[in-house]
């Protein structure tokens, strides 16, 4: 692999990263203001589930960026499950 195309899939990865994060906190902020204006009609399993594809695409996300890890080490010539990293 080269440089730049390991640190554009780096960046992207984060990028989709950050905006997942970003519309897991708007979903909690229309959360809190739909729970107390429709009460007993609040969809609450629909935000349930809309949460959990959520942590689906988070997982998705991680995976990518350790598989990327993964041939970036390989790549270098370094075995992934050899690598330690400092607690600094």
């Amino acid at each position: 692999m080269s440089g730049s195309v390991e640190s554009e899939a780096r960046k992207a990865l984060n990028r989709l990263r950050r905006a997942v994060e970003k519309v897991e906190h708007e979903l909690a902020d229309v959360e809190g203001a739909l729970r107390p204006a429709e009460g007993s009609d609040f969809p609450a399993e629909a935000f349930a589930e809309v949460q959990s594809k959520l942590a689906d695409i988070q997982s998705f996300i991680e995976e990518q960026a350790e598989r990327l890890e993964e041939k970036i080490l390989h790549a270098g010539g370094l075995e992934p499950g050899r690598i330690r990293r400092s607690s600094s």
